[in-house]
């Protein structure tokens, strides 16, 4: 009998078939957590999807219980004692990936005026820092939570090969995670038959443009502001804790030069991760210093390098703050049609 109070639930042939995964949208391929004891029932997106190459979403008790406080048990041990039920899988024959139609993608690069993210990071990096960003790594915008952003996955050969749809506040650029998360995929969305979805790193279109050196990231947002402050090198992200950071989408930084910035909390799962790389790259480097600047506080909440570049007020962040105690001032710049001037000096 397992000693593990919380572990995925067990499925057979024939009753309780499996969920719909919350992320990639496939059926009947997504298993939920349990609690063993009865006391627990987790929110529907607490489990994993079977598709860890192309999905990779695995969100666990523990991660629950980090976001949310309030829900983890009294006794410590309990929810540190995580167990996954290995499945055992016979290798497939390798599929080819579906695409998007890029008119599709096209449609939704506008309208950003709705968007959260983008009202965030004007009030951060600037109009003008945000417009190059947006354009660059082409972030969409669809009517989905009152506008959510869309970060379209694009490979090297310049193929659509998905689009991430997530939800942000506005005032903190945090991702809304209540009372479920605001996150889903463009395909999912619109129904389409059989799409095989197979990830690839977001910014992976910018390859052929760059020989700089790669930062490999976590998040596409802490992409879209790294790079607007640390513009030397080139940042990709793979998606998510587990996104795409896999032996097949990794074939594209062959013979690169790649650091990785993992965020607090998962340098040694990256460590671990970067053995893909090793053969594949020209050289590999895992950056530690996060790990080496960081309070235990910022490394409970797992901050990234972009909460890091944003502690210090960038002027566009005073001007914004400025603004929200006295609106009137937006109607003064508005009228006289001024502008602030960043100066690196």
């Amino acid at each position: 009998m397992s000693t593990y109070r919380f572990h995925l639930q067990k499925y057979k042939s024939g009753r309780n078939s499996k969920l719909t995964c919350p992320q990639c949208g496939r059926k009947q391929c997504f298993v939920r957590y349990i609690d063993e004891e009865g006391k627990i029932t987790f929110p529907d997106y607490v489990g994993r999807c079977d598709h860890e190459d192309s999905c990779g979403y695995h969100y666990t008790p523990k991660d629950l219980f980090q976001d949310k406080p309030d829900m983890k048990p009294n006794n410590d041990d309990d929810w540190r004692r995580i167990k996954t039920i290995a499945q055992i899988r016979t290798k497939a024959e390798p599929v080819a990936p579906s695409y998007i139609p890029a008119d599709l993608m096209r449609k939704t690069l506008s309208h950003y005026g709705i968007n959260p993210l983008y009202q965030f990071l004007c009030k951060t990096i600037g109009k003008e820092g945000t417009n190059n960003q947006i354009e660059r790594y082409m972030v969409g915008t669809v009517k989905k939570w009152g506008g959510a952003s869309v970060y379209w996955q694009v490979d090297k050969d310049g193929n659509v090969r998905a689009g991430k749809m997530m939800g942000y506040n506005p005032k903190d650029g945090h991702r809304i995670k209540e009372p479920h998360p605001q996150v889903s995929w463009v395909h999912s969305e619109l129904k389409l038959p059989d799409f095989n979805l197979k990830q690839c790193l977001f910014g992976e279109h910018l390859l052929t443009k760059s020989s700089s050196t790669i930062m490999l990231v976590e998040s596409e947002k802490t992409c879209l502001i790294a790079s607007h402050f640390m513009p030397d090198f080139l940042w990709l992200a793979t998606g998510g804790k587990n996104g795409c950071f896999n032996e097949d989408a990794m074939q594209v930084l062959r013979g690169r030069d790649v650091i990785l910035m993992p965020d607090l909390g998962a340098i040694e799962k990256w460590i671990d991760k970067s053995k893909i790389l090793e053969p594949i790259c020209k050289s590999v480097t895992i950056s530690d210093v996060l790990d080496q600047m960081a309070t235990d506080e910022q490394r409970e909440a797992g901050l990234d390098i972009s909460d890091f570049l944003l502690m210090q007020e960038t002027k566009q962040m005073i001007l914004a703050r400025m603004i929200e105690r006295n609106p009137a001032l937006q109607q003064f710049l508005d009228d006289f049609d001024l502008e602030l001037i960043e100066d690196d000096s």
